[in-house]
């Protein structure tokens, strides 16, 4: 856990709003001039504060318009078993998230597609490639409320 004074918590809420702003602008709202204010980035970004910057990207206009959720469960599970699936599910690009949750399943996988053809074709693609499937539960977003990676700070 990092602690952060106020100037910190402005350029880290500014930059997760508009990563594309210059430090001349940043430092002017945050009431730094230039330097510091530049120095005050690289601290944060070295120190793995601020992981990177990221155009997002309309799925719709690359033809993503498919989002679903997928619960897999495991019939067996040991470390072995969740390496092997942590290295293959990484490996799938429509894969944009994977989470290894506590609860009545174990893995719990967002993917964006162009349409259900493609879903299917992963979802078997998923199954026949995991060490040990025994159950899987599909979502299919029909309208999408909210989605950010902006954290309060």
């Amino acid at each position: 856990m990092h602690e952060f004074d106020r100037v910190d918590r402005k350029i880290l809420d500014i930059l997760q709003r508009n990563g594309r702003i210059s430090i001349t602008e940043l430092a002017a709202e945050v009431g730094l001039s230039a330097t510091p204010c530049a120095e005050r980035v690289r601290r944060l970004e070295r120190n793995g504060v601020i992981t990177g910057y990221h155009a997002h990207v309309a799925p719709q206009a690359l033809g993503k318009k498919l989002l679903v959720f997928l619960e897999i469960k495991l019939s067996a599970k040991s470390d072995e078993v969740f390496e092997k699936i942590k290295k293959e599910l990484q490996s799938i690009p429509e894969v944009m998230e994977c989470h290894l949750v506590s609860g009545d399943f174990d893995y719990l996988v967002k993917a964006r597609l162009a349409e259900m053809n493609d879903y299917r074709r992963l979802l078997g693609h998923i199954l026949q490639r995991l060490p040990a499937p025994a159950e899987s539960r599909s979502y299919v977003v029909m309208e999408e409320i909210k989605e950010t990676s902006y954290l309060p700070v």
